[in-house]
């Protein structure tokens, strides 16, 4: 990782996030000189924060807080995105299309600013939504994206913005780097308030279940749904490969253990000892029938792939989850997952 390890800075976009936290103590922990974190949200709603780096405040919509940001640095990862699980995209297409800002304004300022390395956290939702019709998926390669028709709204925002990304490499020698990501998950996510994603979703569930004894689930669709979670491990290691690398196109970075809806809840409910009767909600959003990454690419150009089994990932989500909730000294009401 010589590369990404000069003695400057490296900016993570979105370093409030999910995500931004993980890589944030990554980078620390691998002795980057300095490590800049930005988030538009208030500091004391950061996922993480940590003390080493250097946490600011900005709205990286807006052009001026982009040049802000990235002065003084060497190489941006831009994780930042108004986003959420499948009930929020499907209800905000159009705050989520809006995040094309911030990649625009940041690589604009990255550019002017002479970056090394600039990384775009792109989503499986760029894929054609035909090939993701049927449970039984055949896994999804790089060009499955064309020809275009990505999921509403978030999707759409997704595939633009990788295309800059190519573009302003092309015309303007910017080194970015487009990865892929598939459903990530783990401690000190979202887990609640309905930007959560399905894993977080599940293990609130049956953590708040197992709490109230009140034993009862509610998913949404039929629990057939077909789906691949990534742990923040793999997402992290992977991400920091990737920029490190010569490699220019975007390539998927998700596990390959497709697993259904219901599965997701039997792994879930054997690590907390606990049965529940499941309660379908057929009406509620769903999105794809079926996505699973094809890593066939990945594995040819860096001999690996995400690597920690969902059961593995799944465990310590949980335990996290479920202390959150103890917490509280309450179980929250039931969202839908």
């Amino acid at each position: 990782m010589n590369e990404l390890n000069p003695r400057g800075t490296l900016l993570i976009a979105g370093g409030g996030g999910f995500i931004g936290g993980w890589m944030a103590l990554e980078a620390l922990k691998r002795g980057f000189a300095s490590v800049r974190s930005v988030d538009v949200k208030p500091i004391d709603e950061w996922y993480q924060v940590h003390a080493d780096a250097d946490n600011v405040v900005l709205d990286l919509r807006n052009p001026d807080d982009c040049r802000r940001a990235v002065q003084g640095t060497d190489h941006v990862i831009n994780l930042a995105a108004d986003m959420g699980g499948m009930g929020y995209i499907e209800a905000h297409r159009a705050k989520c299309m809006i995040s094309v800002l911030i990649n625009t304004n940041l690589l604009c300022a990255a550019k002017d600013a002479g970056i090394g390395r600039y990384f775009y956290a792109s989503s499986a939702c760029v894929y054609n939504v035909d090939k993701q019709r049927d449970a039984d998926v055949t896994p999804l390669k790089e060009e499955d994206a064309y020809p275009a028709m990505p999921e509403d709204g978030y999707g759409w925002e997704k595939l633009f913005s990788e295309r800059m990304c190519r573009h302003f490499c092309e015309d303007f020698g910017l080194q970015t780097r487009v990865a892929r990501y598939h459903n990530v998950y783990g401690p000190h996510g979202t887990w609640d308030g309905g930007r959560e994603k399905a894993p977080a979703a599940v293990c609130r569930k049956v953590a708040a279940a197992k709490l109230s004894g009140n034993h009862e689930i509610e998913i949404w669709g039929d629990g057939g749904q077909t789906r691949t979670f990534m742990y923040i491990d793999d997402c992290v290691f992977g991400t920091l490969m990737l920029t490190a690398s010569d490699f220019t196109e975007p390539i998927n970075i998700g596990s390959a253990e497709l697993v259904t809806v219901n599965q997701l809840v039997d792994i879930v409910e054997s690590i907390a000892g606990v049965k529940l009767r499941r309660n379908y909600i057929l009406d509620a959003p769903k999105g794809v029938r079926g996505r699973s990454s094809d890593n066939t690419l990945i594995r040819k150009v860096f001999g690996w792939e995400p690597k920690i089994s969902l059961e593995e990932g799944l465990e310590k989500t949980y335990r996290w989850i479920y202390d959150q909730i103890a917490a509280r000294g309450r179980s929250p009401e039931a969202a839908k997952v």
